[in-house]
């Protein structure tokens, strides 16, 4: 699950950098994609935030974090 955890987040940064870049090159005289990938770093330390505490729930309760384990998800 943190694997998959850590594939999310660079995901995200991926997206992120092509919001500024795009921006840049395409309308570098307004900031459209620097907001984007403002609100893109947030919805991503949210999401961290929120995936780790379920990992670690999920840990504290079933002793493993593997996803092909885990039906708690399922219920």
């Amino acid at each position: 699950m943190v694997r998959a955890l850590m594939c999310l987040e660079l995901i995200l940064n991926a997206v992120n950098l092509n919001f500024v870049t795009f921006s840049y090159f395409f309308d570098s005289r307004q900031l459209k994609g620097d907001i984007f990938s403002i609100f893109g770093i947030a919805i991503a330390a949210a999401e961290a935030a929120i995936g780790s505490a379920i990992v670690s729930s999920i840990y504290r309760n079933r002793k493993s974090t593997r996803i092909n384990q885990s039906t708690l998800l399922n219920k």
